[in-house]
C-alpha cells in the first residue's frame, strides 16, 4: 500500500488530516569551509515514512536538523504543511539516539515535558498516561529514569515525542544504541505508533534494514546532494526473511558501499 493509499485508509477515505507535508527546496548548509548541503531537494508527502540513509557525515543529520527547526539553511527554504518553518516549526518533535531524560524527573513528568506551551493545559496528566499507555509503560509512571533499562527509556522519549501529537515526527538514528532484539521491538513499536497516529514520519539511520523494514521511501544521500530515491512496494507487516526484503535492502548497501549491482 502506497503512502496517500495508507493514509486515507487511516482517515476513512482521505489523505490523513494528521501528518504534513514536509518540503526542503534547494537546501544549502555549510559549516566552515565545509559544504554538507549542495542544493538539495527533499520532499515527504502528508503521512509517509521517508527513510534517509547515507555514509557518516553525508549529510542526513544535518537535513533533519533543518526539517525539525533546529539548525537554519545557509540557502533554500524549508515548509510544513506549505508554511515557512519559521510559522510551523510547533508542528515536529524529534527523538534522537539518546533518550535524553531528566534524570531528576520522574517518567510521567519527563512525557509531560513534551507537552511544551500546553504543559499547564487541564487534561495533561491524562494526555502523558494516554501516551506512556501506547508504548507499554503506563506501569513505570511514578519511576525514575534510572530504574528503566535502555530500551524502556527510549520508549520513554518516544511517548514524550507523541505526546504532543505532532504532524511530523523528525527520527534521528533514535534506535542506533539498543541492542538487536529491542531494536526490532522498538522498530514494531514505532510503525504501530504511524499507523494509528497518521503524521509524518522522516528517519534517519545508518540501518538498511531498518530502512526498508518501516519505510515508504528510501532516500540516499551522497556528499551532499539525493542520489537515490525509491519506493519500498513491501506490504506491512515487513517480513525480513522475504525474498523482495532482501533485494531491496542489497540494491541499497551495493550503492552505499560504491558495489556493481543493479538498481532497486
Amino acid at each position: 500500500m502506497n503512502a496517500t493509499a495508507l493514509a486515507a485508509s487511516r482517515s476513512g477515505g482521505s489523505p490523513s488530516a494528521a501528518g504534513a507535508e514536509v518540503e526542503a527546496r534547494a537546501i544549502r548548509r555549510t559549516f566552515g569551509d565545509t559544504t554538507v548541503l549542495r542544493g538539495l531537494d527533499f520532499r515527504a508527502p502528508a503521512g509517509a515514512f521517508v527513510a534517509v540513509v547515507g555514509r557518516s557525515g553525508c549529510g542526513k543529520s544535518t537535513l533533519l536538523r533543518l526539517i525539525a527547526g533546529l539548525d537554519a539553511p545557509d540557502g533554500g527554504s524549508v515548509t510544513i504543511a506549505g508554511r515557512p518553518l519559521a510559522d510551523a516549526s510547533d508542528q515536529a518533535r524529534v527523538m534522537f539516539q539518546e533518550p535524553r531524560l531528566l534524570p531528576w524527573a520522574s517518567v510521567l513528568a519527563n512525557v509531560e515535558v513534551g507537552l511544551g506551551a500546553e504543559r499547564d493545559a487541564p487534561g495533561r496528566r491524562e494526555r502523558a498516561l494516554a501516551a506512556l499507555a501506547s508504548v507499554g509503560l503506563a506501569d513505570r509512571a511514578a519511576d525514575w529514569p534510572a530504574t528503566l533499562s535502555g530500551g524502556q527509556r527510549q520508549r520513554v522519549a518516544l511517548a514524550r515525542a507523541l505526546v504532543s501529537r505532532p504532524r511530523v515526527l523528525a527520527l534521528d538514528e533514535p534506535l542506533g544504541a539498543l541492542d538487536a532484539l529491542t531494536r526490532i521491538e522498538m522498530q514494531r513499536l514505532l510503525e504501530s505508533a504511524w499507523l494509528r497516529d497518521g503524521f509524518t514520519a522522516v528517519l534517519v539511520t545508518h540501518d538498511v534494514a531498518e530502512a526498508v523494514a518501516l519505510a515508504d521511501r528510501i532516500v540516499l544521500i551522497e556528499r551532499g546532494a539525493i542520489a537515490l530515491d525509491v519506493g519500498v512496494p513491501l506490504a506491512r507487516p515487513r517480513h525480513r526473511g522475504a525474498a523482495e526484503f532482501g533485494r531491496l535492502e542489497e540494491a541499497i548497501l551495493a550503492r552505499l558501499l560504491g558495489d556493481p549491482a543493479p538498481e532497486p
